[in-house]
């Protein structure tokens, strides 16, 4: 009996490794990536209006539709989305993986037109849009109403505004912000939807108050004491969150749903980022403030 009762211990403790390093070898691929958090940021904005103080923007990028990001994931985030207390949905590019094809674009579009704020949804391309097909990706941004792909657009509320503009991608569709700004009013709020942060090194004189973008996916692996050792920018301080360039402006970086290299996710998880904008009229004496990660961030 004692034979039996050690042989019993040792199969299950052999048992217990087995699932244990099983876990932990699937949890990045399978598991993690599907905990889809919402979580929310108070972000002070120079020459925001007080009429638009606790503007609610809800910040959706790379969602990368494909293998590992089935429909229903899609379909999932565009109905959280939907159920937001939201102004305004603004979605940062990438939404497929494909290469030089067409079908997952005519999938995913179709899910991504039922997204819906009271004062709008306004989108650009990233990389992989391109990467996949330029010009079926444009004809759904315009047919869903969405296109803000060089283009900017005011906002008004109470008699005040401020202006969205669409930079659009670093590597395959950049626009100088000069350019892109030209014809915004020097006094009003500016915020640029740019699929990569790195568009905030770029050469521009005009000022822009905030940078909307993606890309880099939080860097899907964050390991304690090492941070995140792979991101596709040449600014390894852009990983997530809100940053400052060197120039001092100021770049909001959200983790996005999919993935791009790697197929996994480590201590990264996805994201629904909603962004409650609030007035700085400090300036300059607040720019390396980090934003208020307010409570609620949840998963499902």
């Amino acid at each position: 009996m004692r034979m039996q009762a050690i042989a019993r211990h040792r199969f299950l403790r052999l048992a217990y490794s087995f699932g244990a390093a099983a876990f932990v070898a699937t949890y990045p691929v399978l598991i993690e990536r599907y905990l889809v958090l919402t979580n929310t940021y108070r972000i002070p904005v120079p020459h925001l209006p007080e009429a638009f103080r606790g503007f609610r923007i809800v910040h959706l990028t790379d969602l990368h539709y494909g293998f590992l990001v089935p429909l229903w994931v899609i379909r999932h985030v565009v109905s959280r989305t939907n159920r937001l207390e939201r102004d305004l949905v603004v979605c940062t590019g990438d939404y497929v993986h494909e290469r030089n094809a067409t079908s997952q674009i005519d999938r995913v579009w179709p899910v991504l037109s039922e997204l819906t704020a009271r004062l709008g949804v306004y989108s650009v391309l990233g990389n992989h849009d391109h990467w996949a097909d330029t010009e079926r990706s444009q004809e759904w941004l315009a047919r869903t109403g969405q296109d803000l792909r060089h283009k900017a657009v005011s906002i008004e509320k109470d008699g005040h505004r401020l202006w969205l503009a669409g930079a659009g991608d670093l590597w395959e569709d950049h626009r100088n912000l000069d350019d892109l700004l030209r014809d915004v009013p020097d006094s009003d709020c500016r915020i640029v939807l740019a699929h990569n942060p790195d568009t905030a090194d770029t050469r521009f004189s005009a000022r822009v108050d905030l940078i909307l973008s993606g890309h880099t996916h939080g860097g899907q692996v964050e390991l304690p004491l090492v941070g995140t050792p792979l991101l596709p920018v040449r600014n390894k301080e852009y990983s997530s969150g809100l940053k400052v360039s060197p120039m001092g402006t100021r770049v909001f970086i959200s983790k996005g749903i999919g993935w791009a290299v790697f197929p996994l996710r480590f201590n990264c998880l996805p994201e629904i980022a909603v962004l409650e904008l609030v007035p700085d009229s400090a300036g300059k004496e607040t720019r390396k403030r980090a934003p208020t990660r307010l409570p609620g961030g949840r998963a499902s």
